[in-house]
């Protein structure tokens, strides 16, 4: 909740706290723990990264194993219209598909969120290495995430670290990519 807006704090916009955490990480900690990983000093997660090697699959485990439940708790319509709740019940009752020139050469898709006080300072990175490491010995040739164009910062960060634009026409968002050694 606390970097759900393009990197701030995103707990007043959420009547139901919960819905933001289950729609965008909580099936990676359930479906592919192996390529989570959190950074902890000692006072609770203060950042992660989660990612799947398989994109497609992950998508046709999400509609299998995930959403269903999550429907059933928050049907279509069950949050006020126009509010962020809103929103992301209609995403959880109809996720977005990667486009499929993005998976073609980057099957593979990742998350992380740090929380302010550990940006800066080197740490995204090393969570991210972590995961490309893996990911790459599991055999993906790459890796892509969405990002929202008004988190500049972010599209920054990802740019140093080798992700270039892979589609960026959908309003407000661009597909970013990086293939994998």
């Amino acid at each position: 909740m606390r970097t759900g807006a393009n990197g701030e704090d995103a707990s007043d916009l959420y009547a139901v706290p919960q819905l933001l955490p289950e729609v965008y990480l909580g099936a990676y900690l359930e479906l592919e723990p192996e390529l989570a990983s959190v950074l902890d000093d000692g006072a609770g997660a203060e950042g992660y990264v989660v990612g799947t090697l398989d994109t497609r699959a992950f998508e046709a485990r999400c509609e299998r194993e995930w959403w269903p439940t999550l429907r059933s708790a928050h049907p279509e319509g069950s949050a006020p219209e126009g509010t962020a709740d809103a929103r992301l019940v209609h995403l959880l009752h109809e996720p977005p598909i990667a486009p499929a020139h993005v998976v073609a050469q980057h099957p593979s898709h990742l998350h992380v969120d740090l929380l302010p006080r550990w940006q800066g300072g080197g740490w995204g990175r090393v969570l991210l290495e972590r995961l490309f490491a893996q990911l790459a010995a599991a055999g993906s040739p790459g890796l892509h995430l969405g990002v929202g164009t008004a988190n500049e910062r972010a599209v920054r960060f990802y740019g140093r670290l080798g992700f270039e634009v892979l589609d960026d026409t959908f309003p407000g968002a661009l597909f970013l990519g990086r293939s994998l050694p």
